[in-house]
């Protein structure tokens, strides 16, 4: 609870003046002892304790009821994002998420979440007396002072928008801000509480805490929770485009969010280059991983286009966005000595009858010398590279290749960025070494589209070596040894496959693993040209360059900002530019992890539940205690009346007649 005038409850000292009266009043009566008075007042005797508590009850109404008209006074607000105690608020901070999934509408399907929170903000401000209000939106990033909470809604700085939140970077704006500024100041954090925009693992998060409790005024916290009940909604998900001889490949997923009630059949509009389509997808369960191709006839033609759903609880998340440029050859380089190794690898990276896909075989010692500006993959089946090599190899890496290691023929003690071979081991007599464990949801060794498995159990290993370093493994032998390592390096990824393509090795060579793992590792370097087409909202590459001018070129909607999703034109540049795909993401942050992110800070969280039948934060509390004075004052009357008295009965006479 909090006061609008605050001083007026100085008016609570005349809670004492009724007491004060009441003790004088005892004093004017002088006690004078009367002998034939003792009689009476041994009669009343048992009554007294009764009058006494009567007493009490009505000095007491009176008391309360002046109390009651100084709270109502001093205007008492109520609110369940306001902290209690009394002294009037300066500034408020407001922290607005203004991601892609605030647009998602609440359960009665009237307003989104992000409508509905600058409702319920505005409402307070006005309770509280309109102190100054500062917005840093998730979009901007930066602070800036709102002249009035009325114009909250009409803002281009609280509109809608595709990007996603980074709340460790606004509390650290935030915290910098409030560090000038003076007087009482919260700070509100409206939120739906997806986790991915919170990142609860952010190292930031320490950082925050500690600018915060160095404030000479600590502000108070309060996380105004936006989650609950939401409408029906399915989002549309683009993973990533691949371009190709035949057309344009686009891989794709829809997430449902609310659990899986039998198959539903949705229309898909796709249009591409101003043509548009219509097809049916049906979606069995949560979600659905498919593929859609786009025929382009002109091979060196660049174009773009749009998939979008129907409107349903979110329309942010209803439509992705697509661009490519002319078709170009896929080319691999394999790193290795003569040998059957090297040729099952050239196999594996430029199958027969894939016409686009080149692969070239070359030494170690030479590769220094060749340019890997066009390469999507490089099989490196030699020892690990040092000097040249090895600056060459992390230049790839950072530009987005894939780089796989396999062991070489002889054991060797080098390490590349951490990682190192560990010593060539080999099977018992008669035994193989057998792959039991690999991950079939992520990697290349994942199920297939439509849920086709690969079949590593094939594979069978004489020999092998396993990786030793800081990787994910994605696959293990059956004594839990890696084999399928890998590991982020900047835009590439780095990849160690524990056997070779040699019938001495393994039968790798068969191609039932290592066709599958060659290929998928093949198509993410590929995309690394193919991607510079896609973008993702407030990423880099979406960002203007010194010279250029952003304008919309799909037919999709007029929107053109940098905080919108669509196909532009970045002064020479086509890009396709997409919501973050972490905004697809369902988790919600859980009162756990935010105890552990605003530890100290003595935030409070007020969850909203999306409801927009409730529209303010706050309530006016005076009208309640003007009840509560005509209360205490009508039961202090009622106590006040005098006591009616019960006439006692006149006995019985009984008369007796002379017989």
């Amino acid at each position: 609870m909090t006061f609008l005038s605050p001083f007026l409850l100085w008016f609570l000292a005349a809670v004492s003046v009724p007491v004060i009266i009441h003790l004088l009043n005892k004093r004017r009566h002088k006690t004078v002892q009367w002998a034939a008075m003792q009689f009476l007042l041994k009669a009343t005797r048992e009554s007294r304790g009764k009058k006494k508590l009567r007493h009490i009850l009505i000095l007491t109404c009176r008391a309360l009821g002046i109390a009651a008209l100084a709270f109502a006074a001093a205007r008492p607000v109520v609110s369940g994002l306001l902290g209690w105690g009394a002294g009037t608020i300066d500034t408020v901070v407001l922290v607005l998420d203004r991601s892609a999934s605030m647009e998602l509408r609440s359960g009665d399907g009237q307003a989104a979440k992000r409508d509905l929170v600058l409702q319920k903000v505005r409402d307070a401000m006005a309770n509280l007396g309109n102190p100054r209000l500062v917005l840093i939106d998730s979009a901007s990033g930066k602070a800036q002072e709102v002249p009035s909470p009325d114009v909250l809604a009409e803002i281009s700085s609280t509109a809608a928008t595709d990007s996603d939140t980074d709340f460790p970077a606004l509390m650290n704006t935030a915290a910098e801000y409030l560090a000038a500024a003076t007087g009482r100041s919260e700070i509100w954090l409206a939120s739906d509480l997806q986790e991915s925009n919170w990142r609860p693992d952010d190292e930031r998060w320490a950082a925050v805490r500690a600018s915060i409790s160095s404030l000479q005024q600590k502000p108070s916290v309060r996380v105004l929770s936006l989650t609950g009940d939401s409408a029906p909604n399915v989002s549309l998900k683009l993973l990533g485009t691949r371009r190709s001889s035949d057309g344009l490949t686009l891989d794709l997923e829809l997430i449902r969010s609310e659990e899986s009630r039998g198959t539903l059949n949705l229309p898909l509009t796709v249009n591409t280059n101003g043509a548009g389509t219509s097809e049916s997808v049906n979606l069995p369960g949560q979600s659905l991983r498919f593929q859609r191709q786009i025929k382009i006839t002109d091979q060196t033609e660049s174009g773009h286009g749009w998939l979008g759903l129907p409107a349903d609880g979110n329309p942010r998340d209803n439509s992705v966005f697509f661009a490519y440029g002319p078709a170009r050859p896929i080319k691999s380089l394999v790193v290795a000595d003569l040998g059957e190794a090297a040729d099952y690898l050239l196999l594996a990276a430029a199958p027969p009858g894939f016409e686009k896909q080149t692969a070239e075989k070359i030494s170690p010692a030479a590769f220094s010398t060749v340019s890997t500006s066009d390469v999507s993959m490089i099989l490196w089946a030699a020892p690990l590279p040092v000097g040249e090599n090895a600056k060459v190899l992390e230049s790839f890496l950072s530009s987005g290749g894939q780089l796989v290691f396999l062991p070489s023929s002889g054991t060797s003690f080098r390490e590349f960025l951490g990682m190192k071979w560990g010593a060539v081991t080999s099977a018992d007599t008669g035994k193989f070494f057998i792959l039991r464990d690999w991950n079939k949801s992520d990697g290349p060794l994942r199920d297939g589209i439509d849920g086709s498995p690969i079949p590593a159990e094939r594979l069978r290993g004489i020999k092998r070596a396993v990786a030793d370093g800081d990787a994910t493994v994605l696959a293990r032998w059956e004594d839990g040894e890696a084999f399928l390592s890998r590991k982020i390096v900047d835009r590439g990824t780095l990849w160690f496959l524990g056997s070779i393509p040699d019938y001495t090795w393994s039968n790798l060579g068969d191609a039932d693993v290592l066709l599958p793992v060659a290929q998928r590792i093949l198509a993410l370097g590929a995309d690394r040209f193919d991607s510079s087409y896609l973008a993702e909202v407030g990423s880099e590459t979406s960002q203007l360059l010194p010279g250029e001018s952003r304008s919309r070129i799909d037919d999709f909607s007029d929107e053109s900002s940098a905080y919108t999703a669509g196909v532009f034109r970045l002064g020479d540049r086509l890009i396709a530019v997409n919501r973050p795909a972490a905004e697809d993401d369902l988790e919600i942050a859980t009162k756990d992890s935010l105890d552990a992110m605003l530890d100290g800070t003595g935030y409070r969280l007020l969850d909203q539940a999306g409801s927009s039948t409730d529209a303010s934060l706050s309530t006016d509390m005076w009208r309640a205690f003007l009840l509560a004075v005509l209360f205490f004052l009508i039961s202090e009357a009622l106590l006040c009346l005098p006591k009616k008295s019960k006439e006692e009965p006149l006995p019985k006479r009984t008369f007796k007649t002379a017989s």
